[in-house]
């Protein structure tokens, strides 16, 4: 048995009413003891059982198949690989522009596709959190501090271009297949987390988006549904696109 307590304390109300500050002289809190003994709310399970219903329905539609178990590691892998595919080729469909390379922040993928039909629900679990596809406009040296950043952290998923990583510096960086140039601009695809700065990327912080509301998980789904609808699996390899 679970004891859930709720507290109300720790927090001051600032009522401003007749130009007088008030402030609460007590606090209390109730505590809940949340247990299978606990008697079921029927008129609530009434009230949200039509939604469950829909919702459950969706989350279980079969989008595509796979023929292998698709997990995530470092410093490449086939689901990586497949997931960065998915956000260059839906950026440049969503967007409308060419975009260089793609990445995945590792820690974003919080599941993996097992062998089988893939479901809605599955990309839910894959991809829970309601990031965003963006571009960037990043010159070649810019871009550089970012891949100083990717290859600290032993790697991320992407796609449109190679590197390795040594000392956990990239090196040998190929930009469709030629050297990156440091004075050159690059059209570069991110989550707005990254974009943002999240997981130290603050380099990304400073330089404009071009943002469409576009989920990287509804870029997910569309694009297993395209590559299901060209009769093909989703059966993404490791290509050597990172290596140490």
């Amino acid at each position: 048995m679970r004891i859930v307590s709720v507290f109300y304390s720790g927090f001051i109300l600032l009522l401003l009413a007749c130009g007088t500050t008030q402030v609460p002289k007590s606090v209390s809190y109730l505590g809940y003891s949340v247990s299978p003994k606990i008697k079921a709310d029927t008129a609530l399970i009434n009230l949200i059982q039509p939604y469950s219903v829909k919702v459950n329905s969706t989350m279980n539609d079969v989008i595509g198949f796979t023929p292998v178990t698709l997990t995530k590691r470092l410093p490449e892998s086939g689901l990586g690989n497949f997931m960065a595919d998915c956000m260059r080729e839906m950026a440049e469909q969503k967007f409308g522009k060419k975009v260089d390379a793609a990445f995945i922040n590792y820690g974003g993928i919080r599941s993996y596709i097992p062998k089988g039909d893939i479901t809605v629900g599955k990309i839910y679990e894959l991809m829970p959190f309601d990031n965003l596809i963006v571009l960037q406009e990043v010159k070649g040296s810019a871009f550089k501090l970012f891949l100083n950043r990717v290859a600290e952290k032993g790697g991320w998923p992407l796609s449109g271009m190679t590197m390795k990583i040594k000392d956990k510096k990239p090196e040998q960086i190929l930009i469709a297949g030629k050297p990156i140039d440091e004075n050159a601009i690059y059209i570069i695809a991110n989550s707005d987390y990254i974009a943002n700065g999240g997981d130290d990327c603050d380099m990304l912080k400073v330089l404009p988006q071009i943002n469409k509301g576009f989920l990287l998980r509804d870029a997910l789904i569309q694009y297993i549904v395209q590559v299901t609808k060209q009769g093909k699996p989703i059966d993404w390899k490791v290509e050597g696109r990172v290596t140490y």
